[in-house]
């Protein structure tokens, strides 16, 4: 590894103004109390790429403990990583200890190797090797306000700036410390358009295999920050192409490299929401991704005389509780798919007050998009999405009328034939 390399305000160009005051005002108090304290990590290479940090993040020579003596807004978090949330109003600044290698032939209770894995981290160390320790270079820059000068111990600066990602230290052995790092490095690489260096890009298909040992709600954190960033149809391919999407949804599609267009017309609608600023939601990816599975059972429930929507709801539970086994995920998300789903055998009924109702339920809008997206693969349902289109873009009498003259009402309401009441005896 190079030594400590200082790159003057002058070169790097990133000016104070652009770094969150809180995060200043937690330097400023950390160092004027004796201690080393640095911007790190994520917010330095986003700043040097021209980009907004959505985080700013501290590391300190001073321990946790320190940290919340200093600061009374300051939470105590993590066990496999233990460091401080220092809160500003809805801002949270995270501060970190300084980490290093620690020993772990000795057994050290504070950091945990398990079969190559990291299972605990919370040796402290000296601000170089903090920067070693961490996974890609251009994670490991350190800016301090109080000289406007960062701090690289590990050729970073230059990886920023000719846009190359690069781990640090063994790639296979920091795969295997941490294999989630594997999703890491795709997630960067199609974020930033970086390159991947050969030797960081070489062992990820041989070790995709070790995301079989990460907690399903962990990996369910990971999904939502390569899908929801606004990249979602690149990285799928890319994770394709490393043999990570197996992985993550084992046996979903026959071939991966050519999944549903339904999934496809997802993944780069949600890009191009993220683009324009509109809200995503993880529930309506997950709606697409197990689609093709959650049809082909409810298909076979209906012809065993389950009602469609009961079928779909059935068949939806059992999907998601499967994929659970490799991604949790959440319950607010899973509903929201089992609702687009349950919602689809609904639109085919547009008579009546039902049809009315349905244009004003919550989930409404999520699952006529969906609808949409179903066209590609099934052309027959084009006049109905083409209806539903124009049902939303009249005024209220005239959606009555619409609904009122619609086809497919399905069948009619049967009567119930009136008691007779019964005579009365004489």
């Amino acid at each position: 590894m190079p030594g400590l390399m200082t790159i003057e305000r002058a070169e790097h160009g990133i000016q104070p103004r652009h770094v969150s005051a809180n995060a200043l005002k937690v330097i400023e108090r950390l160092q004027d109390a004796g201690f080393k304290a640095y911007l790190v990590g994520g917010c330095i290479r986003d700043l040097l790429l021209g980009a907004q940090p959505k985080d700013f993040d501290v590391a300190t020579s001073a321990t946790p403990e320190e940290i919340r003596e200093l600061f009374r807004n300051a939470r105590l978090i993590g066990r496999r990583f233990r460091l401080a949330h220092v809160r500003f109003g809805r801002e949270i600044i995270e501060v970190a200890t300084f980490r290093g290698p620690g020993d772990s032939d000795v057994g050290d209770a504070d950091r945990v190797v398990e079969k190559g894995r990291l299972t605990r981290d919370n040796v402290f160390g000296s601000e170089e090797e903090d920067a070693i320790r961490r996974d890609f270079t251009i994670n490991a820059l350190m800016y301090d306000p109080a000289t406007e000068t960062i701090r690289d111990h590990v050729g970073g600066y230059v990886d920023v700036l000719e846009r190359r990602l690069r781990l640090i230290g063994d790639p296979v052995t920091r795969y295997r410390e941490d294999p989630v790092r594997l999703l890491r490095a795709i997630r960067f690489m199609v974020k930033l358009d970086l390159n991947m260096e050969p030797d960081t890009a070489g062992p990820i298909v041989s070790m995709a295999p070790l995301l079989d040992g990460i907690p399903p709600a962990r990996l369910f954190d990971e999904i939502l920050k390569l899908f929801m960033s606004g990249k979602a149809w690149p990285t799928y391919q890319a994770l394709v192409r490393q043999a990570l999407w197996p992985q993550l949804f084992p046996g979903l599609f026959e071939d991966p490299a050519s999944p549903p267009k339904l999934v496809e017309n997802a993944l780069k609608s949600t890009d191009r929401r993220v683009a324009e600023g509109l809200p995503v939601t993880p529930g309506f990816l997950f709606a697409a991704f197990l689609w093709q599975r959650v049809r082909a059972a409810a298909e076979a429930m209906v012809e065993d005389g389950v009602p469609p929507v009961d079928a779909l709801a059935a068949a939806g539970e059992e999907a998601i509780v499967a994929q659970a086994r490799k991604v949790a995920l959440h319950r607010r998300f899973s509903t929201i798919a089992k609702e687009i789903w349950c919602m689809q055998p609904r639109f085919r009924k547009r008579r009546g007050k039902r049809a009315l109702r349905l244009i004003n339920e919550r989930r409404f809008r999520a699952a006529y998009d969906f609808l949409l997206l179903r066209v590609d693969e099934e052309p027959e349902l084009a006049e109905l999405a083409q209806w539903w289109t124009d049902v939303q873009a009249v005024e209220t009498d005239d959606r009555a009328s619409m609904v009122e003259s619609a086809p497919g009402g399905g069948a009619k309401r049967r009567r119930r034939p009136r008691r007779r009441k019964p005579a009365q005896s004489t």
